[in-house]
């Protein structure tokens, strides 16, 4: 029987992947049972509330796949990060070393994930300025699939970053690469989305690009606020969108 349910747990998920304590229980796996497991070698801990097969090979997505798919968390890679994945930065010098998740105010990734040394440097920022489920893709790693940004909620997550830990003008760079958006995928980000900043920075940036899909987007049903917002302090005031962006990113070609 318990060779049995072991198997059953073994051909269920993916290897490269982790399993979380507190989904493995309401599955019906009991504490003393993953002891047995583990104590038996099928199973190595890397944590308090994770383990893996034993000698695994696990990196931080498939840590984020159990996130995602076991304690049904909002946790994704976002910004930089999703665009990588996708490769849509290829031409920008991308630290590999560093990795970028968002997720939903109070879905906080559990200690086992914040601790792992997942052999990267992994951010995760909180914020619901974009609903959770929203402009989310599917790409697969390995052999299993995770949840990640799509180009343009991407590329907001990076206006939402900028200018304090990601600078504009690499954001720019990036918005340059996007000429094939959809602007049926881009309008209902831009209608859902709560940060004034990110609007205004991202139809400025798109516009600025010169992509032709910003032509279809209805501005009518996207709320920019009203008001001067200051990106950065003694920059050039653009008066369309009523921001102030650096000197560098205006002159940019």
């Amino acid at each position: 029987m318990k060779q049995s349910k072991i198997n059953r747990l073994l051909n269920r998920q993916p290897t490269g992947t982790a399993l979380a304590v507190a989904w493995l229980t309401r599955e019906g796996y009991s504490p003393e049972l993953l002891k047995q497991y583990k104590k038996s070698g099928w199973f190595d801990s890397i944590g308090t509330g994770a383990i893996i097969r034993h000698d695994d090979e696990v990196d931080y997505l498939g840590g984020v796949y159990a996130l995602q798919t076991q304690l049904g968390l909002s946790v994704h890679p976002a910004a930089k990060t999703a665009l990588a994945l996708q490769g849509k930065s290829h031409y920008l010098s991308l630290a590999t070393k560093s990795v970028q998740l968002f997720a939903a105010a109070g879905d906080a990734p559990p200690l086992w994930f914040k601790k792992r040394d997942w052999g990267v440097n992994v951010s995760c920022q909180l914020t619901s300025f974009l609903p959770s489920a929203l402009g989310l893709v599917d790409i697969y790693h390995k052999n299993f699939s995770v949840n990640v940004s799509g180009p343009a909620r991407a590329i907001m997550e990076c206006l939402y970053l900028a200018p304090k830990t990601q600078p504009l003008l690499e954001v720019y760079e990036l918005m340059a690469g996007l000429n094939n958006l959809r602007p049926a995928s881009v309008q209902p980000l831009l209608e859902a989305c709560t940060s004034i900043k990110v609007k205004r920075l991202f139809l400025y940036l798109a516009e600025k690009a010169g992509h032709q899909w910003v032509s279809y987007l209805d501005l009518e049903r996207i709320d920019l606020g009203s008001g001067k917002r200051a990106i950065v302090n003694g920059g050039t005031y653009v008066s369309k969108y009523q921001i102030t962006v650096p000197k560098e990113l205006e002159v940019a070609e």
